[in-house]
């Protein structure tokens, strides 16, 4: 049974988030026992809520038709951890996954930005209505691209979508998302979405946004974990060492191509020994030497990880 849209709200602004990959087989289609071993690991670090079919798991490159099974998938091995689907496209092909995600047992829908064209306000509005109430479970909208809520549309959506809970950000404008935190306060929760969230996170913190998606979650849960924590406690000088030590080196390797945000966390799925396979067209994935720059980067938080899994 789905989570109450209020249940989901709270357990969005609970903890770390974040979007396990999604593992294709040697005949390219989607393979299930290799995600549920992943998301089942990832289970054991203390996600608040998992992103099925997300961005990190190449919701893009996926079929419509691909997504309930991949949601179906993610409720088998992840617990009692909450999964939301990722959700596109254009306004008739989004409500349709939103109603399979929602029959397949999503907990809620993450709401992607739109195929290709830029849209007026009052088109974003009319889209993102829709696709609410086609649904009874929880919804969160993705500031991003060619999808910019301003505060206005964002306020006239919650008074006629009640189970609208969440605005994940990842268009960097920590202006506009000050301003959304202000006007609407309380009524919804606020996450940081942009590529490596943790580069960011203090910058949102400071403008009302307490959580994020980290997509090394995927990999190095431990250590993703750490910095979170560090993170809301306040701790800068644990977040710059972390920053320093990890993410910035790690961010040398995502900027040498286009595609690797998620490029390089698959690969480092793969390092850490789970059955990713390839990406889809039109990512690529990495070099052999760019493979080597991730293992060192990764090698000394691979007992850490192990370690905390172990005592769960």
């Amino acid at each position: 049974m789905s989570m109450d849209p209020i249940e989901l709200k709270r357990a969005l602004g609970a903890g770390l988030l974040s979007f396990p990959v999604t593992p294709f087989g040697q005949d390219g289609l989607f393979n299930r026992k290799a995600y549920e071993k992943h998301v089942g690991w990832l289970a054991g670090f203390d996600a608040s809520v998992l992103f099925a079919a997300g961005g990190t798991g190449e919701f893009f490159s996926l079929e419509p038709s691909e997504i309930p099974e991949i949601i179906e998938a993610a409720k088998a091995s992840a617990g009692n951890t909450p999964i939301v689907s990722g959700c596109g496209y254009g306004t008739r092909i989004a409500v349709s996954i939103a109603k399979s995600a929602e029959k397949a047992g999503a907990d809620g829908i993450l709401l992607l930005p739109h195929y290709l064209m830029d849209a007026s306000q009052e088109g974003l509005y009319q889209h993102i209505k829709t696709v609410c109430q086609s649904v009874g479970i929880g919804v969160m909208v993705y500031n991003r691209d060619n999808s910019i809520l301003t505060a206005e549309t964002l306020a006239r959506l919650c008074d006629v979508c009640p189970n609208l809970v969440g605005f994940k950000d990842g268009s960097g404008d920590i202006g506009t998302v000050r301003k959304i935190t202000a006007v609407m306060g309380d009524r919804l929760t606020y996450l940081g979405g942009m590529p490596t969230a943790e580069l960011f996170a203090d910058a949102y913190l400071g403008a009302g946004v307490t959580t994020y998606s980290s997509a090394v979650f995927n990999f190095v849960p431990a250590l993703a974990q750490q910095f979170y924590k560090s993170l809301r406690a306040g701790d800068t000088a644990a977040t710059n060492k972390i920053l320093i030590d990890f993410f910035y080196p790690f961010m040398d390797i995502r900027n040498r191509q286009k595609g690797y945000a998620v490029s390089a966390i698959k690969a480092g799925v793969r390092l850490m020994g789970f059955d990713t396979g390839p990406v889809r067209a039109p990512l690529t994935d990495l070099t052999a030497e760019e493979v080597k720059m991730l293992e060192a980067l990764c090698e000394p938080y691979r007992n850490a990880d192990s370690a905390a899994q172990a005592a769960e």
